[in-house]
């Protein structure tokens, strides 16, 4: 039998009445988890920047890619998803077990809208093992703790963080937030992370506009931060190739367009 556990109880419901991060993704990526507001705001974004559904794309095939790299290439078998939104087609658990069908994941949000959708997170292989924590990102101890039940710590394990730092306004609290995870795991981890920048070379002063009507109409607040600070966030670990790059390019197998979201995978020495 496959192994899951039910997700842990989380607030009465969503809130239809404001946009919400995890719905307007959902429908950039072409998804049905949406409501009116959400497609509304998502159209305004999309109108003062024009690539931000290329940009949740490519965030998703860079999942993708970075998932079957992981596997495949190195060797892993346990991975933590921070910050999973909402379900849809090829996530973590199912890039992984396709692989390694021994694969274990652990989902990770404290979003009550990801939350109505977790069980559908919760399916496995039968070798494997899915769970679903409900946790904020800004307290990686509770994280640590909980995601100890279904991974075995002493064995290296991929913290996947996309699209989430972006979330924590504070840089150095992000840092501290980065610190901490990595410093609960094992050499052999990896961290994965993508980031939205407002770097010109690549298309991000276009994020500016985009995020002050954001962070005015819709929830949560968000920031954008250049390559140097993204790059940061991977102190003390050793990049895999190619770096730190636009995600769209990250590991593609044809000649993709850059778009304002860089991507990396990194080793813990």
């Amino acid at each position: 039998m496959s192994e899951s556990r039910p997700p842990t109880t989380g607030p009465a419901g969503p809130n239809t009445s404001v946009a919400h991060n995890a719905r307007v993704w959902n429908y950039w990526i072409g998804g049905k988890d949406h409501y009116e507001v959400d497609q509304r705001v998502g159209e305004h974004v999309a109108g003062l920047f024009p690539v931000i559904r290329q940009v949740a794309r490519a965030d998703r095939e860079f999942l993708r890619r970075a998932v079957r790299f992981l596997t495949a290439e190195r060797g892993m078998r346990q991975f933590l998803d921070v910050g999973t939104g909402l379900p849809t087609v090829d996530n973590t658990h199912e890039i992984a077990q396709r692989i390694a069908p021994e694969s274990r994941i652990v989902y990770v949000d404290n979003d009550p809208i990801v939350l109505v959708h977790a069980r559908s997170l919760l399916t496995s292989s039968p070798e494997g093992v899915t769970d679903y924590i409900d946790a904020d990102v800004r307290d990686p101890e509770s994280i640590v703790q909980r995601a100890a039940r279904t991974l075995d710590l002493d064995r290296p394990v991929a913290v996947m963080m996309l699209g989430i730092l972006n979330f924590v306004l504070d840089t150095d609290e992000a840092r501290d937030v980065v610190r901490r995870l990595m410093a609960a795991v094992p050499s052999g981890s990896h961290l994965v992370l993508t980031h939205p920048t407002f770097d010109a070379e690549v298309g991000g002063e276009g994020n500016v506009a985009a995020m002050e009507f954001w962070n005015a109409n819709a929830t949560p607040p968000i920031t954008a931060r250049g390559h140097a600070e993204i790059a940061a966030f991977l102190d003390g670990l050793d990049l895999v190739e190619p770096g730190l790059v636009p995600c769209s390019q990250w590991r593609a197998e044809d000649s993709p367009a850059a778009v304002p979201q860089f991507g990396a995978v990194a080793v813990k020495p």
